[in-house]
């Protein structure tokens, strides 16, 4: 049995964590209790909303042909997981994304900076792309059909446009963003024009690049729905397309799913990274 003081010294130790040695079995219960309080801060919500889906569902409050049960899309996925199906679409979705993200990434970033860097340049693209930015990437289609066919360069060019404006503006907005001393110290010092854009333009607007870069991907990974309605025959957005034609609710549910969990794990792999580009970057991160 525990003895009286070994008990009382780790009660003491939960209720006053900076006092004295704590004991190993007590660091590893508060690591647990902390890892089981953000696991359900992050997932109650996801959970309650499954379980009121459950629940309609089992009690016919919504048609399974609208909407069919949780159980039934666990099913679909796991068939077309098993059969591989879904891991192709995927990956061929993701090379349509990230081949339209990074064209848009270089061309958003170079312009961005440059246009940022000059007003003359400004007045002179401000009015094309202030017209083109409303315009949905849906909206391109028929002129991608037009000008590229059907094959793969009119799908990469819808993603393209789909992240090409988001990254440019916040790039622009980024530039001009930088602190007005750096760049009076920078003048004063006659630093030359690639040395200030090196080391005082594109570090103090590397948060905002890393931001606009994360949002491009993200609606990237948006318009591939769009993209793949181009004469597709794979593809996620094809096979959500497929499902509905052949009155699948539950692939369609699954393309949807796989959507936003990939959508996630890519942001999440961007923003691990914009962490380590911008790591002396201290901003607030809420309480």
């Amino acid at each position: 049995m525990l003895s009286s003081t070994l008990v009382t010294r780790w009660l003491q130790a939960f209720a006053s964590p900076g006092a004295g040695a704590v004991p190993a079995p007590v660091r590893r219960a508060r690591t647990a209790l902390r890892v089981a309080r953000a696991v359900a801060e992050y997932a109650w919500l996801p959970l309650a909303a499954l379980g009121a889906w459950q629940l309609a569902s089992a009690t016919g409050l919504v048609p399974a042909v609208a909407m069919p049960s949780p159980a039934r899309v666990g099913r679909a996925f796991y068939d077309l997981l098993r059969s591989g199906e879904l891991v192709r679409h995927v990956a061929v979705s993701l090379a349509r994304v990230l081949e339209g993200s990074a064209a848009a990434a270089a061309l958003g970033v170079g312009l961005g900076i440059a246009v940022g860097l000059s007003r003359r340049l400004e007045r002179t693209t401000d009015l094309v792309l202030q017209v083109l930015r409303p315009i949905p990437p849906i909206a391109w289609i028929p002129l991608a059909i037009l000008w590229f066919g059907i094959g793969e360069l009119s799908k990469v060019y819808i993603i393209f446009l789909g992240a090409f404006f988001p990254i440019a503006v916040n790039v622009i907005s980024g530039v001009r963003q930088t602190e007005h001393r750096y760049v009076e110290v920078a003048r004063i010092l006659e630093v030359s024009r690639w040395r200030f854009v090196r080391h005082v333009v594109v570090p103090g607007a590397l948060p905002v690049i890393m931001s606009s870069l994360r949002l491009g991907l993200g609606i990237a990974w948006m318009c591939v729905v769009a993209a793949e309605l181009i004469a597709a025959s794979s593809g996620v957005g094809y096979l959500i397309m497929d499902a509905r034609q052949l009155s699948q609710p539950d692939v369609v549910l699954v393309g949807m799913i796989t959507i936003g969990v990939v959508g996630k794990a890519m942001d999440v792999a961007l923003r691990r990274l914009e962490r380590r580009v911008v790591a002396w970057k201290v901003v607030y991160a809420g309480e």
